[in-house]
């Protein structure tokens, strides 16, 4: 089954291609920051371009994984649809087509007749890519296939992408805003029992080069089924002593005054000023705003923070599933915030997990997949429980309540 996430990996690089493709090639990243005004009937392009790049990468993932494990890709599940109406009215299935002439053909139908943008686009579609990690060669492990769901948010952070620079400055590693915010998201998990099992995030704009002007990124992956994790970021022998000294320290250190601050989160820019409020009791000024849910996730899979906390109902599963497998792997997880919150520390033996399987009860559209409770990503049990013992007498009840 390691097969399936090293095809995975290969995937969500020739995803990344095609979305610094649209931010590097001229003829593609004008249509990605035009924007259509309200009554503008002539427009040119009747397609919204920055959802057209959205279900390329969609589908390019789709029927890569469906060539190499049939009956895969039917599982695979993201927010947008595939169906375009150009401007002539035509209704327009997009796919990946088996040569890159036919897909010229089907783009240029969506877009307009728009040549050039269409052959930028079908030429990255359609380019090989070999990509893998070394650490997943020497792991054999069985998972059913036929137990198998994939959630993928195929360019995550949307208004970064468009409008995000390239300029931004990071604050301890973690940048509040701009390209560095973009991720890829494939997330797989068991569809009956709704628990992550594999994720990969891939930042497509993690650097770029000054004289070529064109980036490079970074992919994360972690497998976590019955006992065995792994992931891509093993440490060093040296590193992790190092770090497991530091948070010994972090944990025996009972002096109320360094216990409050010993955690450091990371936010979204629209949360609420309660939440930041007993929050800011908890990490003092280490609590970072930053722009995107899988950018803000991946802070907590790299250890640039301890916490995510969101107290909103605007995340959904394509945006945690990759993310929360990973922090399984690595001894953590993703849990309910608003759960958690209903619980004391004695009763929550097990702390609720996010799951990825089940909708939810009367919500229609895209809220049947929202994470309704809001939610903690985290790195180890001890770290959410600690958190949560020190936040909670901060927070007043109804604080997190959307």
């Amino acid at each position: 089954m390691s097969a399936i996430l090293r095809e995975l990996l290969r995937v969500s690089e020739k995803a990344a291609n095609i979305a610094r493709a649209c931010r590097q090639q001229e003829a593609l990243f004008q249509l990605l920051i035009e924007e259509k005004k309200e009554g503008e009937k002539n427009k040119k392009f009747a397609v919204d371009f920055k959802t057209l790049a959205d279900v390329l990468v969609q589908e390019v993932i789709k029927q890569n994984m469906e060539n190499k494990f049939p009956g895969l890709g039917k599982k695979i599940l993201g927010e947008e649809s595939n169906e375009f109406t150009n401007d002539l009215g035509e209704k327009i299935i997009l796919r990946l087509c088996p040569t890159e002439e036919e897909t010229v053909e089907l783009l240029s139908k969506v877009l307009s007749g728009n040549k050039l943008a269409s052959k930028a686009l079908a030429k990255v579609v359609h380019q090989d890519v070999t990509f893998t990690d070394p650490a997943l060669d020497s792991v054999e492990i069985n998972i059913p296939q036929d137990i198998l769901g994939i959630w993928v948010d195929p360019i995550d952070s949307t208004y970064q992408y468009i409008r995000g620079s390239a300029d931004i400055k990071s604050n301890q590693g973690i940048f509040p805003s701009g390209l560095q915010c973009v991720t890829i998201l494939i997330g797989v998990y068991d569809l009956h029992t709704g628990v992550p099992l594999m994720g990969v995030i891939n930042q497509p704009f993690v650097s770029q080069d000054l004289n070529t002007l064109r980036w490079k990124g970074q992919c994360y992956w972690g497998l976590s089924y019955l006992g065995t994790n792994i992931h891509s970021l093993q440490l060093p022998d040296s590193e992790r002593k190092s770090r497991d000294t530091r948070s010994q320290v972090t944990e025996d250190t009972n002096s109320e005054a360094e216990c409050s601050h010993r955690f450091s989160a990371v936010i979204s820019t629209s949360e609420k000023d309660t939440v930041k409020a007993a929050l800011s009791r908890v990490c003092g000024e280490r609590m970072f705003p930053a722009a995107g849910a899988g950018y803000k996730s991946l802070c907590v899979v790299q250890g640039l923070v301890d916490i995510y906390i969101f107290s909103e109902d605007t995340t959904f599963k394509w945006d945690s599933c990759a993310a929360h497998a990973i922090l399984r792997a690595l001894g953590g997880g993703m849990v309910d915030l608003r759960q958690c919150l209903q619980r004391s520390s004695e009763t929550a033996l097990d702390w609720p997990q996010l799951v990825y399987h089940v909708e939810n009860e009367g919500a229609t559209g895209v809220d049947r997949w929202a994470n309704k409770g809001g939610l903690i990503a985290y790195r180890s049990r001890k770290q959410l429980e600690t958190f949560l013992s020190l936040l909670i007498p901060n927070l007043a009840p109804g604080d997190t309540r959307t």
